[in-house]
């Protein structure tokens, strides 16, 4: 792909059915609410929430077996061919949610019929993160990498913004019982046929000149297990920088509607509008700290956010269950995600930039697939369970510990930017002794 049709085709076939995939998944989390009684026997609210976010962190699980199948398949069959093969599985899973039958028509048949689901979507998002990332970034000129790579946090946001925002809506125009019964299903058929268009776009996607020179060169084991392993110090450097910013980011994203409805004492209707909000500048944000750190570097963000997430989480979530209402709420939601956004606007380009071509999708995918279904999946089930328990705020320390673990890798790597995407191992020098 040379340069002169890099940014934009690039950036929008790339990022388009990445925005369709995040979409479907997100929207699971913030439909959670309306659906768990659907799946589950009437009880404590709490209980059936803890069931549908367990169902949730199932899909997080399959996420390292989908970086495993679909990074492999990134690395031998091309970019181009695995971004389409996500978004299909993509569109087959929200079709399975939104056809599948309730607990009163079934019992827990209709449940089985949601983990099938959401394993298949956790295959397909396992996959598509690195194919996404490893894409956007070599299709991208090397000065501008941070800011190319940083629209995959745009489409994920908008993404979700998409979720939030038909939720305001349907919220708005549906009787609240008719949104409980069968409203919450409109959204799943709405990402079913969103994805299949997207499969359409993507096949008309350029492969990327790196993976082209890879795949020319015939080198051995490309996209193997076994020639990853070369590579353990990326690979643990990997798992390491992601687990702090990856709970951090699923708490104040997939996470803060629930707070702000069941701990705070918003409605459902504010807990979303303050979500909307915060995360639309949140969107905003991350292609201007992607171009910051093609200029100064990948290090500062990744320090700015370690530092602020290691102190800064307790204040901001004990601050936030006391907040007297909506514009409360939104400041400090806004102030979290300006600081989550030192990691998630630069994460994919440092990831992809520690791996050489032929085991770059994979290097990025598995290990980060890994870290997000321990901590990143589990994060809304391990807050439930923190508050089910009696001992919320006991969360808000667990993922200042994390953030604190990233922050020393963060303060101990070598700055990344700069980096040769080749067939050869980058430098060591950026990797570290994680």
């Amino acid at each position: 792909m040379s340069s002169a049709r890099t940014p934009w085709k690039a950036v929008l076939g790339g990022s388009v059915g990445n925005l369709v995939e995040w979409y479907d998944w997100f929207v699971y989390a913030s439909f959670a609410t309306y659906f768990a009684a659907s799946f589950f026997p009437n009880g404590n609210p709490t209980a059936q929430l803890l069931n549908t976010a367990g169902i949730f962190a199932v899909g997080f699980f399959m996420r390292p077996v989908g970086g495993w199948l679909l990074g492999r398949y990134a690395d031998r069959r091309g970019r181009k061919a695995a971004l389409t093969l996500t978004v299909t599985m993509m569109s087959a899973s929200a079709l399975l949610i939104a056809v599948a039958p309730t607990y009163r028509q079934v019992g827990y048949f209709g449940a089985v019929v949601l983990l099938v689901a959401r394993l298949l979507q956790g295959l397909s998002v396992g996959g598509e993160y690195a194919a996404s990332a490893t894409y956007l970034t070599e299709a991208s000129v090397p000065a501008r990498r941070g800011f190319v790579s940083s629209f995959q946090y745009v489409s994920m946001t908008f993404g979700q913004l998409l979720g939030l925002g038909l939720q305001i809506v349907l919220q708005r125009t549906m009787d609240p019982a008719d949104l409980h019964s069968w409203g919450w299903r409109i959204p799943f058929v709405v990402g079913a046929v969103g994805a299949a268009v997207v499969f359409w776009l993507r096949r008309n996607l350029p492969e990327t000149e790196a993976y082209e020179r890879s795949a020319e060169s015939g080198a051995d084991g490309r996209g193997t297990v076994r020639r990853l392993l070369a590579h353990k110090r990326e690979f643990a450097l990997v798992m390491a920088l992601t687990m702090g910013g990856t709970v951090a980011y699923y708490t104040y994203t997939t996470y803060l509607t629930k707070y702000l409805s069941n701990t705070v004492g918003l409605s459902k209707n504010d807990a979303a509008l303050v979500s909307f909000c915060a995360l639309t500048v949140f969107m905003l944000l991350q292609p201007l700290a992607g171009a910051l750190s093609d200029r100064i570097g990948r290090r500062p963000l990744l320090i700015a956010f370690g530092i602020g997430a290691t102190f800064g989480t307790v204040p901001l979530m004990t601050a936030l269950s006391h907040a007297g209402g909506f514009g409360e709420a939104l400041l400090l939601a806004l102030t979290a995600l300006v600081i989550v956004t030192g990691y998630t606007s630069i994460n994919a380009v440092v990831k992809a930039e520690l791996f050489p071509t032929g085991v770059r999708a994979l290097g990025v995918a598995l290990p980060y697939a890994l870290a997000n279904a321990l901590f990143g999946g589990t994060a809304e089930y391990v807050a439930l369970w923190f508050k089910d328990e009696g001992m919320e705020s006991g969360y808000y320390w667990y993922v200042s510990a994390l953030a604190a673990v990233s922050l020393v890798v963060y303060l101990t790597m070598r700055e990344t930017r700069g980096t040769a995407l080749t067939e050869e191992s980058p430098s060591p020098k950026v990797a570290t002794a994680a």
